[in-house]
């Protein structure tokens, strides 16, 4: 099945120029058709970046649902993991069954009410999930989410992933003959190899990301993924580390 490459560029939660500048240039690499332009990025609390972001987090859930009515498989490139509050309930009423595979160092699963940064990208999995109203929908069920590579987990977050029985998993053969979406966010990579912005010590290397994602893609039905985060001037790294899910 043919993918559909997206680059979103429109600002949702950019706290700096960084993530826009690098999905342009993982879009350029990728020929990836351009959606939106970079908006003033500025440190916002999650309501007002919210409100404020209500067209662009439209457009990412319009990119994902029209892919879909298309037959292809969407592949979205964003700077902020801030679009899975819309990409991810229209994937789930798109494809029921699947499942989604979260590479991430963060859970990004906070609340409102739990939230000591006020970052919408920090809370935006939890919104999918139903723990708290973004406006965009929910229906993403906690136990169909799979983690891997998360390591930077606040107490509030551990407790309500281990209250929805969200999984969390060392191989990619524990994912045999699923149904998934993958969700990228690159600070999944160890700091060391690939910049961040909230970097986390530990992670994957570029080639550990690219033989995992092998796995997913040989193991698995691959329904759509979506890349965040980006970093200027390390495309090619990112190209070679995604390869597996897009041939």
């Amino acid at each position: 099945m043919d993918r559909q490459l997206v680059g979103l560029l429109c600002r949702t939660s950019d706290r700096g120029p960084e993530g826009a500048r690098g999905t342009s240039e993982l879009a350029e690499l990728l020929d990836a058709r351009i959606v939106g332009a970079p908006g003033e990025p500025r440190t916002s609390g999650w309501a007002e970046d919210l409100r404020d972001a209500h067209g662009c987090l439209l457009e990412a859930g319009g990119q994902v649902d029209d892919a879909v009515e298309a037959g292809r498989v969407p592949v979205l490139l964003a700077p902020e993991c801030s679009i899975a509050v819309a990409t991810l309930p229209v994937l789930i009423r798109r494809h029921p069954q699947a499942r989604v595979l979260w590479l991430d160092a963060h859970a990004d699963f906070h609340t409102p009410k739990t939230t000591r940064s006020g970052y919408l990208a920090g809370m935006c999995l939890a919104g999918a999930c139903g723990l708290w109203d973004t406006g965009f929908g929910a229906g993403l069920e906690p136990p169909r989410v799979i983690m891997h590579g998360v390591r930077d987990v606040e107490g509030p977050e551990r407790v309500a992933l281990d209250r929805g029985g969200v999984h969390l998993i060392d191989h990619a053969a524990q994912l045999e003959s699923l149904e998934v979406f993958v969700h990228i966010d690159l600070d999944v990579l160890d700091p060391d190899t690939f910049p961040a912005s909230f970097p986390v010590d530990g992670g994957l290397l570029p080639a550990e990301l690219r033989a995992f994602l092998a796995q997913v893609a040989k193991l698995c039905t691959v329904v759509g993924a979506e890349v965040t985060s980006a970093a200027p001037e390390h495309g090619e790294l990112v190209v070679d580390a995604i390869t597996p899910l897009l041939t």
